[in-house]
Protein backbone atom coordinates (compact mmCIF):
# COMPACT_ATOMS: atom_id res chain seq x y z
CA UNK A 1 0.00 0.00 0.00
CA UNK A 2 2.89 2.14 0.89
CA UNK A 3 3.80 2.38 -2.92
CA UNK A 4 0.57 3.56 -4.15
CA UNK A 5 0.09 6.22 -0.62
CA UNK A 6 4.25 7.66 -2.32
CA UNK A 7 2.33 8.20 -5.57
CA UNK A 8 -0.68 10.03 -4.01
CA UNK A 9 1.92 12.16 -2.28
CA UNK A 10 3.56 13.24 -5.69
CA UNK A 11 0.22 14.33 -7.38
CA UNK A 12 -1.04 16.03 -4.07
CA UNK A 13 2.61 18.09 -4.34
CA UNK A 14 1.49 19.40 -8.15
CA UNK A 15 -1.55 20.87 -6.41
CA UNK A 16 -0.86 24.83 -6.56
CA UNK A 17 -1.94 27.08 -3.89
CA UNK A 18 -4.84 28.91 -3.92
CA UNK A 19 -6.27 25.83 -5.79
CA UNK A 20 -8.04 22.26 -4.21
CA UNK A 21 -8.80 19.07 -5.85
CA UNK A 22 -10.77 16.04 -4.55
CA UNK A 23 -10.15 12.72 -3.79
CA UNK A 24 -11.45 11.46 -6.90
CA UNK A 25 -9.43 13.65 -8.82
CA UNK A 26 -6.30 12.28 -7.59
CA UNK A 27 -8.13 8.59 -7.98
CA UNK A 28 -8.61 9.17 -11.41
CA UNK A 29 -4.88 10.35 -11.65
CA UNK A 30 -3.98 7.01 -10.75
CA UNK A 31 -5.82 5.17 -12.88
CA UNK A 32 -8.57 3.93 -11.08
CA UNK A 33 -11.28 6.17 -9.71
CA UNK A 34 -12.83 3.75 -7.49
CA UNK A 35 -9.50 4.76 -5.02
CA UNK A 36 -11.06 7.65 -3.50
CA UNK A 37 -10.82 6.11 0.36
CA UNK A 38 -7.51 4.96 -0.60
CA UNK A 39 -6.40 8.43 -0.90
CA UNK A 40 -8.17 9.33 1.70
CA UNK A 41 -5.90 7.26 4.22
CA UNK A 42 -3.05 8.32 2.66
CA UNK A 43 -3.63 11.37 3.12
CA UNK A 44 -4.97 11.50 6.84
CA UNK A 45 -1.91 9.51 7.49
CA UNK A 46 0.23 11.85 6.02
CA UNK A 47 3.98 11.55 7.14
CA UNK A 48 5.10 14.77 5.05
CA UNK A 49 3.45 17.45 6.87
CA UNK A 50 4.31 21.01 5.27
CA UNK A 51 5.46 19.21 2.49
CA UNK A 52 2.52 16.96 1.08
CA UNK A 53 -0.18 19.94 0.71
CA UNK A 54 -2.96 17.81 1.66
CA UNK A 55 -5.01 20.45 3.30
CA UNK A 56 -6.03 21.81 -0.73
CA UNK A 57 -7.95 17.70 -1.24
CA UNK A 58 -11.59 18.27 -0.44
CA UNK A 59 -14.48 16.16 -1.49
CA UNK A 60 -16.91 15.78 -4.51
CA UNK A 61 -19.17 18.26 -3.23
CA UNK A 62 -16.22 20.92 -2.26
CA UNK A 63 -16.71 19.88 1.20
CA UNK A 64 -13.46 20.44 3.77
CA UNK A 65 -12.69 17.44 6.19
CA UNK A 66 -14.32 16.59 9.12
CA UNK A 67 -11.59 14.54 10.25
CA UNK A 68 -8.19 16.76 8.89
CA UNK A 69 -5.26 14.81 10.16
CA UNK A 70 -3.61 17.85 11.19
CA UNK A 71 -5.84 19.59 13.33
CA UNK A 72 -9.45 19.52 12.34
CA UNK A 73 -11.46 21.00 10.30
CA UNK A 74 -10.39 24.55 11.72
CA UNK A 75 -7.00 23.98 10.25
CA UNK A 76 -7.52 23.02 6.83
CA UNK A 77 -9.85 25.96 6.63
CA UNK A 78 -7.66 28.33 7.90
CA UNK A 79 -4.56 27.14 5.26
CA UNK A 80 -6.64 27.06 2.63
CA UNK A 81 -7.90 30.98 3.49
CA UNK A 82 -4.36 32.05 3.73
CA UNK A 83 -3.82 30.93 0.07
CA UNK A 84 -6.86 32.76 -0.61
CA UNK A 85 -9.49 30.26 -1.19
CA UNK A 86 -12.68 31.40 0.34
CA UNK A 87 -14.11 28.74 2.29
CA UNK A 88 -17.91 29.19 2.48
CA UNK A 89 -19.95 29.36 6.04
CA UNK A 90 -21.02 25.63 5.21
CA UNK A 91 -17.03 24.43 5.04
CA UNK A 92 -17.25 24.13 0.96
CA UNK A 93 -15.70 25.59 -1.88
CA UNK A 94 -16.42 26.48 -4.93
CA UNK A 95 -14.85 24.05 -7.30
CA UNK A 96 -15.80 25.80 -10.43
CA UNK A 97 -13.85 29.06 -9.14
CA UNK A 98 -10.62 26.90 -7.21
CA UNK A 99 -10.85 23.07 -8.48
CA UNK A 100 -7.41 22.56 -10.07
CA UNK A 101 -7.27 20.70 -13.41
CA UNK A 102 -4.96 17.87 -13.67
CA UNK A 103 -3.40 17.49 -17.56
Amino acid sequence: MSGVFEEIYKIVKLIPKGKVTTYGDIAKCLGNVRLSRVVGYALHSNPYFGEVPCHRVVNREGRLSQNFAFGKINAQKQMLEREGVYVKKDNTIDLEKYRYKFN
